[in-house]
This record gives structure tokens, sequence and C-alpha cells, in this order.
């Protein structure tokens, strides 16, 4: 009698963490993960897609244009897709153009294989929120987006809505980050404001650390808006209507005039936004992240108004960190009115950040030893524009001014 071969079992990948470790992988063991499997895909990661505490995810070959948005539930995303789909487009080669208001399913390069206890979430990159595309990762039966159950073995889907411009996208462009984590990693109120007091300034104003007393928390740390603007009273851009294609895949930065123009301040430091038109401003406080830290830009809480600012964001550890003299570099901020017309004034609280715990500072942090885009800039634009000077002034960068009442205002280091 000869008996049938068995194929043994493949060993489940693991990540060799302490017991009971609590906090969000740093980057080397990120790449730990990747070298065991899981986090993995059929090329090679990119080396430079792995960042202090994320990794950047790779559009893959091909995009489907859906008749909606859906979460999965009980069901895998592909079964889901076949219900929904309207057509397959194809991002090889010169790619393929995302029309507005209308959402694409992209299966990603990357595919998890998570060990029990260790988790994922995913967040847009920065850039991808300045042109106003909204992104989004499902899994199969997952019922949350952007949030990966522990132990998930499986494919990764975005979902991408461009809101503002049609956008030009091909295979392997990076659209959206993963972190990794385990144990309880989130900073409570108290403890943010111990470690602001006691350990490191997570906030300044005018590169003067915000007194712990005056730290506004809830649930994480406000930011405010900066409505002072430069010389000329410019505080922003808002976006253009009826803007031509914007291709995401050219190397060289673009001309950001056919698709932003430039917002200006009203007497009292103040702007009206128009409804369902896009912006970009920034926080008037400056933020700085230690290396034992990785902190998450939250979206605001719709209760407080007629407006909705930023899509969640990583700031990984060393945004602001020994950005300058002054450390600590300001966040763009992404800010959308709904149905009426909505007034921000200068110093008005629009936006919180959450501050998790890193397993192990990094081994590199953001800035320029990676590559970083927005450590210490001066605009709100992101990487895919060209930049304008910006210009001295009020909430310049430059040469200090004076307020109404003469007296003089430092200059702030602006960055995103």
């Amino acid at each position: 009698m000869v008996s049938a071969a068995v194929t043994p079992a493949q060993p489940e990948p693991t990540i060799d963490l302490p017991p009971g470790a609590s906090g969000v992988l740093a980057r080397h063991q990120l790449l730990a993960a990747i070298e065991a499997g899981v986090v993995r895909a059929d090329d090679q990661i990119p080396l430079a897609n792995v960042q202090p505490a994320s990794l950047d995810l790779r559009l893959g070959p091909v995009a489907y244009r859906m008749r909606c948005s859906f979460l999965p539930g009980t069901e895998p995303v592909q079964r889901k897709v076949q219900t929904y789909l309207l057509d397959e487009l194809d991002l090889r080669g010169e790619g393929a153009l995302l029309e507005t208001n209308r959402p694409y399913l992209v299966p990603l390069q990357e595919r998890l294989a998570l060990p029990p206890g260790v988790r994922a979430k995913a967040n847009p990159k920065s850039s991808t929120g300045r042109v106003d595309v909204f992104t989004r990762v499902i899994t199969d039966y997952g019922f949350r987006f952007d949030e990966v159950a522990a132990g998930y073995h499986g494919p990764l889907f975005l979902e991408i809505v461009p809101l503002s411009f049609a956008i030009g996208v091909r295979e392997g462009l990076s659209l959206n980050q993963l972190r990794l984590s385990v144990g309880r990693t989130s900073l409570s109120d108290d403890e943010i404001r111990a470690f602001h007091a006691q350990i490191h300034h997570l906030l300044l104003r005018d590169g003067v650390p915000v007194p712990p007393e005056e730290l506004a928390l809830a649930d994480g740390l406000f930011l405010s808006l900066d409505l002072r603007g430069d010389a000329e009273g410019r505080v922003g851009y808002q976006a253009r209507q009826h803007a031509p294609r914007l291709n995401l895949t050219e190397a060289a930065p673009i001309d950001p005039s056919p698709y932003f123009e430039p917002v200006y301040r009203e007497g009292g430091n103040r702007i009206v936004l128009a409804p369902q038109r896009f912006y970009l401003l920034m926080s008037d406080e400056s933020v700085s992240i230690p290396p034992e830290l990785a902190a998450e830009m939250t979206a605001y809480d719709p209760t407080s108004g007629e407006l909705r600012t930023h899509y969640a964001g990583f700031f990984d550890p060393g945004f602001g960190f020994d950005a300058g003299p002054n450390d600590g570099s300001r966040a763009a901020l992404e800010v959308r009115a709904h149905d009426v017309p909505f007034v921000i004034e200068h110093g008005q609280r629009v936006c919180k950040l959450t501050f998790d715990r890193m397993l192990e500072p990094p081994d590199l942090l953001y800035g320029p030893a990676l590559g970083s885009s927005y450590q210490n800039q001066a605009e709100t634009l992101g990487k895919y524009f060209t930049r304008p000077p910006r210009r001295s002034g009020p909430g310049g960068d430059r040469a200090p001014a004076r307020d109404a009442g003469g007296q003089q205002r430092l200059p702030i280091d602006v960055g995103g």
C-alpha cells in the first residue's frame, strides 16, 4: 500500500515582540514584519515605502468603477464587487483617469497575514488629502473602514473618491498608509498633558511651548486655525471648480494655479467658507512628535457646526521634532463647509490630534533623512505642486510683524 504524500503546513508568520508589549510598530519592526511575511506582496516592497511608523501601500493593476460604496460585512470584498461593479480600468502603463464624485475600488499590492493580537489601521497620506481625494481601506468580512482586525489574513482594497479634481493614477502609486500595533497604545488626556509638561513639548505657539494648563483636551489635543495670514492677508487656498485633470503620476511638480486660488482673510482675521468648497489652511500651533510617540489627526466632530476638517492622517515620530531653532512644524488642514456658508475665525479650534505610544523609537525619524515632504514647509500645498514663497507678515515665517495694537508677533515655523 502506497500512502499519499502530505504537504507540511506552512508556519504562521510571526513578529518577535516582548511579552505584554503595547505600542505602534516602528520602522525596523515593520521591516521585520515584511521579512516574516506578515506584510507581503508579489514583488519586493520598496524600502522607501517604509516610514518611521507606517507603510505606504501601492495600487494594484486594476481599478473597479463602482455604482456605490459598501462594507463587505459577512462576505469577501470580491463578491460584493460583482454586485456593484460598473466597469474595470487598467492601471498598468499610463494608468487611468478617475472621475470626480465616483467611488473606485482598487485591490492593493500588499496583503496581510497578521499574527493574533496584531491589528492594523490605515489612513490617507497627507499628499492625498491635500488634493481632496478621499480614500479608505476595506478588508474581507470587514465592518469598519480603515481598521483591520487582529489576526486578519487576506487582501486589502482601497476605496478612492476624487472630490475636487479628476485624477490620473497608475499601478504602484501610493495614496494611503498602514500602521501595525499591539495592545493598548493610546494616551489619555491626563497622559498627554503630563508628557507635554514633563518629557517633551508637543505643542508650541510662536516658538514657545503652550502652557500645560492651556492645552485643549477632549480624547485628544485640539489645534486651532491661523487666519492672520501673510503680509498680503493670504491664509491658504481654495480648490478651483471645473479644473483640468490632475495627473498624480507626474514626476515634476505641477503649477498649482489651474487647481487652487489663494484665500484672503477678512477684517477681524476670519473667512467665510462657501458650501461644499475645499480649502487648505494652516494650524496656528506647531506640533512636535518625539521618537517615542506617534500621532493621528482625527476628523472634526460634526456636532460642533457646519464644518468638516481634515481627512484623518498619520503624524510619524520626528514630525516637527528638531525641525528648526524653535522646533515644531505647523499642520496643514483640509476644510470643507457643508450646506450653508460658515464663518471661521483666527484661533478657532478645528481639529484634534490623538497620540499613541511606540513599541520602540524608530531607527529613522520623519525628516530629511527619509526625504519627508512636509518638515518645516512654508505652504499648505502638497508635494504634487510647486510651492510659491510665503510672504512675511503676521503669520509668515521670516520677519517679525506687529498686530493692530503695535505688539510684536514672532515668526512661526510652518510645516504640515
